[in-house]
């Protein structure tokens, strides 16, 4: 049986969390007992204070950002920290609003142990609403085309990572969400290799509680793609 010592850490960004936040580290910690969280707040106002005091309580690590800086640095001061206090160990990225069950956060974190790879939770389309099914589509199709490799879900934020690759994962650039598509894109210009496992996801309220830009944040991850297309010297080879 894994021991907590050597079990992925859990990172969950956040921003504004609700109640949400505690449930999800709650419940992960209860499935799989000494399972180390990791939040990080992205400059919640202070409304916020009583999810994150709640986690902290429950044993989880809290670091806050005192501005908000965007998802992508969110990210990459976990990986700092992680890199820091547990080398080593496996990293699972899980959204902090109520999308991803235990279970899947558990499954990707089993199947990047047992693979040695990074791993994508890739959501289900006929479940996802229309503006989300949309973007992942334009997404998904824009991916194969600049980089020859089929993901099937370019957008999601539940992701399995080797401890290995921590470092690599600090030095992809981006501090918004563009930053999980040029994680993407980078890992293909390296020949990375990734799996994908299928989960459920839950959307409440029409994904309302997301802080995803359909305009801003969508034209820079767009730019993100039409510039790796344009700067990359390999012929796509569609896979």
């Amino acid at each position: 049986m894994e021991s907590a010592e050597d079990s992925a850490v859990v990172l969950l960004p956040t921003y504004q969390p609700g109640g949400h936040l505690p449930e999800l580290a709650d419940g992960i910690r209860a499935a799989r007992a000494g399972t180390a969280v990791v939040v990080v707040d992205d400059g919640s106002d202070p409304a916020a204070a009583p999810m994150l005091t709640a986690v902290a309580g429950l044993g989880c690590t809290v670091l806050r950002h005192p501005v908000n800086r965007g998802k992508g640095a969110a990210l990459k001061t976990g990986f700092r920290h992680i890199a820091a206090a547990y080398p080593g160990r496996d990293v699972v990225c899980a959204d902090a609003d109520g999308q991803h069950s235990v279970a899947d956060v558990l499954r990707v974190a089993d199947r990047t142990r047992d693979a040695g790879r990074a791993v994508l939770g890739v959501r289900r389309f006929a479940h996802m609403p229309l503006r989300s099914r949309i973007g992942n589509t334009a997404t998904r199709l824009l991916f194969r085309a600049a980089t020859g490799r089929r993901v099937g879900d370019t957008q999601t934020g539940l992701r399995g990572f080797p401890g290995e690759l921590l470092g690599w994962l600090g030095s992809v650039p981006g501090e918004g969400f563009d930053y999980e598509m040029n994680v993407l894109l980078y890992a293909s210009r390296r020949g990375l290799p990734f799996d994908e496992i299928t989960i459920a996801t839950t959307y409440l309220d029409d994904n309302a509680s997301s802080h995803f830009d359909p305009v801003g944040d969508a034209a820079r991850i767009y730019w993100r793609l039409l510039r790796f297309a344009v700067s990359s010297r390999a012929p796509a080879r569609v896979r």
